[in-house]
């Protein structure tokens, strides 16, 4: 079974660090698989531009490129490309100076078609040119601005960011990006609660016990050095992704999949968690920073000797949260993430509570392990319900725990779309439905300040962990001081 591909209206997709490394791995990709599905409707466009001087032909043979690295080879199509190329070109501006924005006004044109804006830069530069594209008059009622993560460093800066981009565009111009909810299974999680009767009686406190969120990954710093000894886990990871994934889980339904509405309701989950002070902070969270060890490709440095200096930022962070309303009260959601560690995935784990009583009596029967479902992230996206049921067999009753296993790569043939794909599609349409609303990363941003302020004052040192394990030990006692333990997916 395929999806149904609906056309869009023709746009014009201006990507800002036209050159860089998310336009060459992910945008461009992204754009030629569009292509390749004809979701394009004519004329539509896509302009590249940075401060480095380079002609349109230079700027398609560098897309070629980028192509031909980052889209598999059976995917790449002659015809297709051709058409792609010819839609792109280019024009040198710097944000700063101005210098450009005129001759970029004049490329565009004076047209009414949607305008696409995407600022693939460094947030220090996303007022500078929302200014600019303001003074230049090529703001108009079709154009959109979307922003990458990090939207500040903090409360006030996020505010301060919001600001400056909100004075020259309306809020439902502004789309800011996770690609995590992009991706297929985060969708699906959705479909899993509100369109099926089976989950919903029993998403509460009455029968959940527990909630894991991991998001993993075997890579060090690769070439984000800069970026991430700034940021760390913490504003990385956790104040963006996981947190959306959290929303999405202990979100209540909303009144129609609008995209207010639903940002609505992520928002009353946001303002209910339960803040972690400087006193809570040791108890709840823990932060690690991975020293050297062996990941599959053999021996690696630790974070220290791949910066080439001391650092105190923070891999890897856990945290216990919990969510202060009645459909939550009293269920711990457990979040994890960091680089380094044993396997790449990214899972939630939803942990229903033990049967009250067990009528199998006697040793051969086994231990009755809970219910658990499984929503794996990456890679080989999925749904896993783990169930208790009898071992095939004569001579008695021995239990086993086997999971129903719904796996999209073999229910779902064909390729599944990338999260970029979807969410620039959305932008073109203006459905905001998969972007965070100001006061969504704003409401992220005060819960997470005071876990940041508390590390900031030396109450909780990092700790190190061997590369290629599942991080500190202190991490595997915050869950298991509670009567639990992580779920190690395979």
């Amino acid at each position: 079974m395929t999806s149904q591909i609906i056309p869009v209206d023709p746009f014009d997709f201006i990507i800002f660090g036209g050159t860089g490394d998310l336009s060459e791995r992910k945008l461009l990709p992204a754009l030629y698989y569009r292509q390749c599905d004809h979701q394009f409707s004519e004329p539509t466009r896509i302009i590249g531009t940075s401060r480095s001087k380079m002609s349109d032909e230079e700027f398609q043979a560098f897309a070629r490129k980028a192509i031909s690295e980052h889209v598999a080879k059976e995917d790449i199509d002659a015809k297709e490309l051709a058409k792609f190329l010819e839609r792109l070109s280019y024009v040198a501006a710097d944000a700063v100076s101005g210098t450009g924005f005129d001759q970029l006004k004049k490329k565009i044109g004076e047209s009414d078609r949607i305008r696409a804006f995407y600022l693939a830069v460094s947030p220090s530069l996303f007022g500078d040119i929302s200014h600019k594209l303001k003074e230049h008059k090529m703001i108009t009622p079709n154009s959109r601005i979307v922003v990458e993560k990090p939207i500040g460093r903090d409360l006030a800066s996020a505010h301060a960011l919001n600001d400056l981009i909100g004075s020259d565009f309306h809020e439902s111009q502004i789309f800011r990006i996770d690609h995590y909810l992009g991706k297929e299974t985060v969708q699906n999680l959705m479909a899993l609660r509100f369109a099926n009767a089976l989950y919903e009686p029993l998403w509460n406190s009455a029968h959940i016990d527990h909630v894991q969120i991991t998001v993993a990954e075997t890579v060090g710093l690769e070439d984000r050095v800069t970026y991430y000894d700034k940021a760390g886990a913490l504003r990385d990871m956790v104040q963006n992704h996981i947190m959306q994934l959290l929303c999405l889980v202990a979100m209540e339904a909303p009144s129609s999949m609008d995209a207010d509405a639903v940002r609505d309701e992520k928002l009353k989950v946001l303002r209910a968690l339960k803040r972690v002070n400087g006193t809570e902070a040791p108890k709840e969270t823990v932060r690690g920073q991975y020293r050297a060890g062996a990941s599959a490709g053999g021996p690696v440095q630790g974070y220290v000797e791949e910066l080439g200096s001391p650092s105190n930022t923070e891999t890897f962070v856990a945290i216990k949260a919990e969510i202060a309303n009645w459909r939550w009260a009293g269920v711990p959601f457990y979040l994890r993430t960091g680089k380094r560690l044993a396997s790449r995935v990214s899972e939630i784990v939803i942990e229903f509570k033990p049967i009250p009583h067990s009528i199998f009596a006697g040793e051969s029967a086994g231990p009755i392990f809970p219910n658990q479902l499984v929503i794996r992230l990456q890679p080989d996206e999925g749904v896993k319900q783990f169930i208790m049921i009898k071992d095939p067999g004569p001579g008695g009753m021995r239990l086993r725990q086997i999971p129903l296993d719904m796996s999209f790569a073999q229910s779902f043939k064909g390729r599944s779309p990338d999260a970029y794909e979807r969410l620039i599609m959305d932008v073109i349409r203006g459905n905001q439905t998969l972007f965070m609303r100001r006061d969504e990363v704003e409401a992220a941003w005060k819960w997470i300040d005071p876990i940041q302020d508390a590390w900031a004052t030396g109450q909780q040192e990092v700790q190190g962990y061997t590369a290629g394990t599942w991080g500190p030990s202190a991490s595997i006692a915050l869950i298991e001081r509670d009567g639990r333990t992580w779920h190690e997916s395979n």
